[in-house]
């Protein structure tokens, strides 16, 4: 894990100063012989993930459902942000992540793409954003996850807070916590303050998956912050979703991208086991599982492999390797 992460991080670099400079990455010709990635040599498909819970857990299951059909599959979790894993996936450092529609596209297209709320405009978006770097996409899943600006009932009754348009006149007074790549992310601080003029008095930088964030505002030390709609916590702790009223986020449905080499390699029935995963992926399903490993401790390849077998994506006797 520290081998590959040290090698995306090299790849991070080289990716975005080449990107930077209006360049293509040296492997975006998409042929075989370009993927120099974990395992690329060999064909082993390595498929990689955000360092946050739920990503871990699509990695899983995406990655499983590709071993059950016979690929050989290598499975990276906790890589690090999309700044890092991304440019990974470019250079073909990793082949396949599981990624978030509006997110990648932002990423892919240097911001110059607006947010779309659709799924279907944002998956052909993101196709054409990502299609000269070596990438294919995949049919998006139901499922989505959009950041979501989130405060205590205690501080949404003391403020009368229901939409984050009602956080301007009082965010001055306010700390805000989230993941530390926030202040730099056009749906977090920027977007915010751009969209609905929301300038908090101070940002302390937590986590994506949750967990300190969710402490955190237990404690008082935040007293709005951005989690995850899919995160169990949201429930669990009964916090308050402030509605996004002028439609800052854009649609986050979940969405495969594949280094085109291993589709060229293995052929459409790569892509297709692929989509049969993603067509069977809601929202629910991802938040159950989201639950079973968050809350109940669960370990996020058990709980892939359950519902890959539930829903007769997986033969039985198939593992991953």
């Amino acid at each position: 894990m520290l081998t590959l992460q040290t090698a995306c991080l090299a790849a991070a670099s080289i990716v975005l100063v080449a990107v930077c400079s209006a360049c293509v990455p040296a492997s975006s010709s998409g042929s075989p012989s370009g993927a120099r990635g974990a395992g690329a040599d060999r064909g082993v498909i390595t498929v990689g993930s955000f360092d946050f819970p739920e990503s871990v857990l699509l990695a899983e299951i995406y990655g499983q459902a590709l071993a059950g059909h016979g690929f050989p599959v290598r499975i990276e979790p906790d890589l690090g942000s999309r700044e890092l894993v991304d440019p990974a996936l470019m250079s073909g450092l990793i082949q396949l992540v599981p990624e978030y529609a509006g997110s990648a596209l932002e990423f892919a297209s240097l911001g110059r793409q607006s947010a779309l709320s659709g799924a279907a405009a944002s998956n052909q978006a993101l196709t054409a954003s990502v299609a000269g770097g070596g990438l294919v996409v995949g049919h998006p899943a139901p499922a989505q996850d959009t950041n979501a600006i989130v405060v205590t009932a205690a501080t949404a009754a003391r403020y009368d807070l229901r939409s984050i348009a009602d956080l301007a006149r009082v965010a001055p007074r306010l700390v805000f916590g989230g993941p530390p790549e926030c202040p730099g992310r056009p749906y977090c601080l920027p977007g915010l303050a751009r969209t609905y003029g929301v300038h908090f008095r101070e940002f302390i930088p937590l986590d994506a998956g949750g967990p300190l964030t969710l402490q955190a505002l237990d404690a008082g030390y935040v007293n709005a912050a951005l989690l995850f709609s899919t995160n169990p916590g949201i429930t669990a702790r009964h916090l308050v979703v402030l509605a996004d009223d002028r439609g800052l986020q854009p649609a986050e449905n979940i969405t495969p991208l594949i280094r085109r080499a291993v589709v060229a390699r293995y052929g459409t029935g790569l892509v297709a086991v692929l989509n049969r995963v993603s067509a069977r992926l809601d929202t629910g399903s991802l938040r159950a599982m989201d639950a079973l490993v968050q809350l109940d401790g669960q370990a996020p390849r058990r709980v892939a492999r359950s519902w890959l077998r539930a829903h007769g994506l997986v033969p039985e006797e198939r593992a991953v390797r």
